[in-house]
């Protein structure tokens, strides 16, 4: 927790009556929203209760969905982690913003500690917009988008951060390998597994605690300011290997996956009924949300898909199609469940409109300003399409989607062990090789087989329309696509996390090996 906002915690609780008499029923009224982002980690679409998980042991999203709008078609931008983020922030497809690999084709990438690149400079973040309306912006939890100068939060528009750069893999000795640093805005505090424990074995950690502290003590210091804030609120405790802390651990039906997910609903809970005690929840708009579906290959620590194809790595519904929940007390409204394809690039046009900002005019932006869709319930016809690395794989346009490319993973992979679609399997479909469609792509209707197991007979008149709708929407958006510079193409164990800003004051630094360049291999 950082200073400024453990002492604004503190002071909270230590003035509670007081704070309560000042604010009861009093919302501020100024122009602009404050805005919340909340994205999990690897957090599947049937993981909720609203969406029928039958443990039920997510009270607090659910009412969450009941106050507000569920959105059941929601998408990301990529099946992995790291191009999603990229997304998010920039309204742009990673093919666009640069965050995706030409190494081989329709292959997933993202930031490992040895990556070269991150995202681009002349990417426009969402934060470095709202900084022309006067927002304070802060990061908690994951960053993803590299670990270099130049690609940190602090670096691209984030006054604040609390977080990991990377994944919170490891432990690691050091030597071969650097433990991942955890940073309070542009230092380091400490390293994962050696200042903020992972137990390995029982799952016990409190890191969802700190990021909810984080997140909370942010929104109060912003509040007391009158200031308006976007807070990207980013846990990563539902991506392997998945923890909890010591009171959730051992209270879900669904095992320590469930742990998780009790704990990161609780938070949510707690984030919101913050925002009502404040008197600020008319003034906030929330948007949960996930980066990518659950991770299959990690069994039973790994969370659920629903009904949908697949999971994490696959361009199949499983793989793409994401929890969403938007909720602005007296402005969406409660109980509403829209119908509308959305992705996680709306959230970065949304949010720059509800700011009053007018989005930036020269790019192509992917992300749709769904204010109609929020306060209206209105349908926007878009398509959504789904890359896999430099290939697009799939789009969907209404109810149809057509798949001009499948595969799951390679064989050799799938021989390892490693299996994006356990128990799944679906002939001529969940492949092991890459297999083209483009001149006859397979076509499904998502509402009478969600599961993507039976295909359109390519002999019917459906098959025929829907194709000749479809096409022409394909060839327009190949046509004026103009790919960005691919940033996840290089590897090299010297750029790894040896001595990030903040190390020396730690004795943290770490000697790196010699640089080594080497383009990273991308098994799937």
């Amino acid at each position: 927790m950082s200073r400024m906002s453990a002492v604004a915690f503190k002071l909270f609780n230590e003035s509670r009556m007081t704070v309560c008499s000042v604010w009861t029923g009093d919302d501020f009224s100024a122009p602009t929203p404050n805005i919340i982002i909340m994205l999990m980690d690897d957090m599947g679409w049937g993981d909720l209760g609203v969406f029928g998980q039958p443990s039920k042991e997510t009270p607090n999203l659910d009412r969450m969905a009941a106050e507000g709008m569920l959105f059941p078609n929601f998408y990301t931008a990529n099946p992995l982690c790291s191009p999603s983020r990229a997304s998010l922030l920039t309204g742009r497809l990673p093919v666009r913003n640069g965050f995706y690999t030409t190494n081989a084709h329709a292959r997933n990438a993202y930031t490992p500690q040895e990556i070269v690149g991150g995202i681009l400079q002349e990417e426009i973040l969402l934060p470095e917009m709202l900084k022309k309306k006067g927002y304070i912006s802060k990061i908690v939890g994951k960053w993803h988008l590299g670990h270099r100068p130049g690609h940190l939060p602090l670096e691209n528009g984030f006054d604040e951060w609390f977080g990991a750069p990377n994944c919170h893999f490891g432990p690691y000795n050091g030597i071969t390998t650097p433990n991942i640093p955890v940073y309070n805005n542009s230092e380091m505090v400490g390293r994962y597994y050696e200042d903020f424990q992972i137990d390995r074995k029982t799952g016990e950690s409190n890191l969802t605690q700190l990021y909810l502290q984080e997140g909370l003590g942010f929104i109060f210091t912003q509040a007391l300011a009158h200031r308006p804030f976007f807070l990207y609120w980013a846990p990563d405790a539902t991506h392997a290997p998945v923890y909890a802390s010591k009171k959730f651990l051992g209270k879900s039906q669904r095992g320590r996956y469930g742990d998780a997910v009790m704990e990161l609903d609780y938070s949510v809970g707690q984030i919101l009924d913050w925002l009502n005690l404040l008197g600020i929840a008319k003034n906030t708009f929330v948007f949960f949300t996930s980066d990518n579906g659950a991770a299959l290959m990690s069994g039973i620590m790994g969370g659920s898909n629903g009904p949908f194809l697949c999971g994490k790595e696959t361009t199949f519904e499983g793989g793409m199609r994401e929890p969403a929940i938007a909720w602005w007390p007296g402005h969406i409204p409660a109980g509403a469940v829209s119908r509308q394809l959305g992705s996680v690039m709306d959230l970065f046009t949304t949010s720059i409109a509800l700011a009053g900002l007018v989005a930036p005019d020269d790019r192509v932006l992917d992300g749709l300003d769904l204010r109609p869709v929020l306060f209206n319930n209105s349908i926007i016809d878009r398509p959504i399409f789904y890359y896999r690395g430099n290939e697009m794989m799939a789009v969907r346009v209404g109810p149809y989607k057509a798949h001009y490319w499948t595969w799951s993973n390679s064989w050799e992979e799938f021989n390892k062990g490693i299996n994006f679609c356990p128990g799944e399997e679906v002939a001529g479909i969940t492949t092991h090789t890459q297999e083209e469609h483009t001149l006859q792509p397979l076509i499904f209707h998502l509402g009478r087989d969600p599961g993507e197991k039976y295909p359109i007979s390519v002999l019917s008149h459906e098959y025929e329309a829907v194709l000749k709708h479809i096409s022409p929407i394909v060839d327009e958006h190949k046509m004026k696509l103009v790919p960005g510079m691919p940033q996840l193409n290089m590897c090299d164990q010297a750029v790894m996390n040896w001595s990030p800003p903040g190390c020396e004051k730690l004795g943290k630094c770490l000697t790196p090996p010699k640089s080594q360049p080497v383009k990273c291999d991308w098994p799937h």
